[in-house]
């Protein structure tokens, strides 16, 4: 792995992760495309670059964190389904799902339809909660346990809190700023439970490897956040629907990296 590799990593991680399109994935079939093996380093690199985004977060929203007492409580619960079944799971994410492509795949397939239908059928509410402290408490936990299914590498987490915030009652901007926010203790305790196991392995070429991932994540996904505001406006999400069908398409009929 080289800093061309970090490169096109964390550009894809930063567009990537606040899309309803699976980072993880889209990570996975990157390191499938560069034909580079899916060794115990790259998985941890592929996690551990996702604090670059979660700063971009952090940067954007700190005026709505360091005020907002009362978001951070539905934070806490909404990340509380996640955590525990992370922790539980947490072997069989890392040795059997993280870099399986066929369950990418098919994740990214069977999700666009998901939400391609999802979508063609939705119809907002007049009472629909339009911002982050509307949310209740009980939404915010099964927000929570709708984004505990993208443990599965390919779902994408964004899809699922997005679907899941929508279905509950949520308008568009308010569950998108949502994900946001709740990828702060998520990816962060990912990330971290994955570091603290596997820091013995890296040497100081591979810090070097992840912090430039990192800075340049961080980047790219501040941009793609503010790109994803102004998206929502004016439109819903069949075409990243669409995308995820079609790159998966890509890849079982021209399979790269071979």
């Amino acid at each position: 792995m080289n800093l061309l590799h970090v490169l096109v990593f964390a550009v894809v991680e930063g567009i990537t992760e606040f899309l309803p399109v699976s980072s993880t994935g889209h990570l996975i079939l990157t390191a499938h495309a560069l034909n580079l093996k899916q060794t115990e380093f790259l998985k941890s690199f592929e996690i551990g670059i996702q604090l670059g985004a979660i700063l971009a977060v952090v940067v954007l929203y700190w005026k709505t964190l360091v005020k907002g007492r009362e978001i951070w409580k539905r934070i806490f619960v909404a990340f509380l389904p996640t955590a525990c079944i992370g922790l539980i799971l947490y072997k069989l994410i890392k040795n059997f799902l993280l870099g399986n492509n066929a369950v990418v795949l098919w994740s990214l397939f069977l999700g666009g339809i998901l939400l391609i239908i999802f979508e063609l059928f939705y119809r907002e509410k007049a009472d629909a909660a339009d911002t982050i402290d509307r949310i209740s408490y009980k939404q915010s936990f099964c927000i929570g346990l709708f984004q505990s299914i993208a443990i599965i590498p390919g779902v994408s987490r964004a899809a699922a809190t997005i679907i899941g915030g929508l279905s509950l009652g949520l308008k568009r901007k308010a569950i998108v700023e949502f994900s946001f926010l709740l990828a702060i203790p998520t990816l962060l305790s990912a990330t971290a439970l994955d570091l603290i196991r596997n820091a013995n392995a890296f040497d100081s070429r591979k810090f070097f490897l992840l912090s430039a991932g990192f800075c340049m994540s961080f980047i790219v996904a501040a941009i793609a956040i503010k790109l994803l505001l102004t998206f929502i406006k004016r439109h819903n999400f069949i075409i990243f629907g669409i995308y995820r069908v079609c790159i998966a398409t890509l890849f079982w009929l021209a399979p790269l990296g071979k």
